[in-house]
């Protein structure tokens, strides 16, 4: 009996026995992992935020150089649909791209849906809408001829104390380092942001970097009472006629 050509081919038997025994994968051999996904295919949430939302809203959705993503009452007030449709769609003259397929993007219908999903369930609340929280959305009709006179009113007792009476910057006296506040009526700024966007931030604040919302009294006078939305609407009207070229109607998206 030849026991030496016998001897490679026991040992490789048992080489086999003993993987399947452990239960290990071959060296080399890729887990399902960290195996490639085709960009289409791709519908884990934490891989698409990362790579189409990171850059602009922050790692955590927050600190970024666009308003945070990781904003309850921004959650709670947008409707769905209106999220939905900003992703795939984008902001009409804005910096925020589309990025559904067929709108300039490259995401399917299934993988906008996941993000906007994702972006709920990870940072929005469970609760109710405040009571007098204004509407997220534009009021259909235009401002009316008043409306700039109105929002210089409430510019000052709920902005000017931050931003400057002019809106060309000031101090936020509720920081101890007085760092100054960015100003506002620029018209760069201004030509890349919708009126829409405006109301929302009006609204929402910038959390993220200790803007107070349309009802925290933080850094405002003693008198100041929340915003309603005939105020957020009038206040949006003066920023939208500080743009240069800009009628004070114009809407955004």
């Amino acid at each position: 009996m030849n026991w030496f050509g016998r001897t490679p081919r026991i040992w490789h038997l048992g080489f086999w026995i003993c993987v399947a025994a452990a239960g290990c994968d071959l060296p080399g051999r890729p887990k399902p992992a960290d195996r490639f996904v085709p960009p289409h295919e791709e519908m884990r949430f934490t891989v698409l935020f990362d790579q189409n939302c990171v850059g602009c809203h922050g790692a955590e959705g927050k600190l970024g150089p666009a308003p945070p993503l990781n904003d309850e009452l921004f959650l709670t007030i947008i409707p769905p649909e209106e999220l939905l449709r900003i992703v795939s769609q984008g902001r009409e003259g804005t910096l925020m791209p589309a990025f559904g397929a067929g709108k300039g993007g490259g995401l399917t219908s299934e993988q906008v849906r996941v993000l906007t999903e994702g972006i709920r369930q990870r940072w929005g609340s469970a609760a109710p809408t405040p009571i007098k929280v204004p509407p997220y959305l534009l009021p259909e009709t235009k401002p009316s001829a008043t409306a700039v006179d109105a929002g210089t009113r409430v510019f000052a007792r709920a902005c000017a104390s931050c931003h400057g009476e002019s809106g060309h910057g000031g101090r936020y006296g509720g920081k101890p380092d007085g760092r100054p506040v960015g100003a506002i009526n620029v018209p760069g700024f201004l030509a890349l942001i919708s009126d829409q966007a405006l109301r929302r931030l009006i609204i929402t604040g910038r959390p993220d970097l200790g803007m107070p919302n349309y009802a925290e009294s933080h850094g405002r006078p003693a008198d100041f009472k929340p915003l309603t939305s005939q105020d957020v609407t009038d206040v949006v009207a003066l920023l939208a006629s500080w743009r240069q070229g800009t009628s004070i109607n114009a809407r955004g998206n």
